[in-house]
């Protein structure tokens, strides 16, 4: 059975990244980093890759460490 995030952690995430922006694009900056390089140094195919695999890998490191 797949675990849910509540309503009111949705809701309290949704207001932080509104509230303040610049705080979630510097937490994330890291891997957008490295997404332009590897798109530099090998194309765009393989940063798409990238980048689904760093989303799907934080929704599982989010999932393990709620559970």
């Amino acid at each position: 059975m797949a675990k849910e995030i509540d309503r009111q952690r949705a809701r309290g995430a949704l207001a932080v990244i509104k509230q303040h922006p610049g705080m979630v694009l510097f937490a994330v900056s890291p891997v957008l980093l490295v997404v332009g390089l590897v798109w530099w140094l090998l194309g765009a195919g393989w940063a798409m890759a990238l980048l689904v695999a760093a989303l799907v890998g934080g929704g599982v490191a989010v999932l393990r460490t709620r559970g």
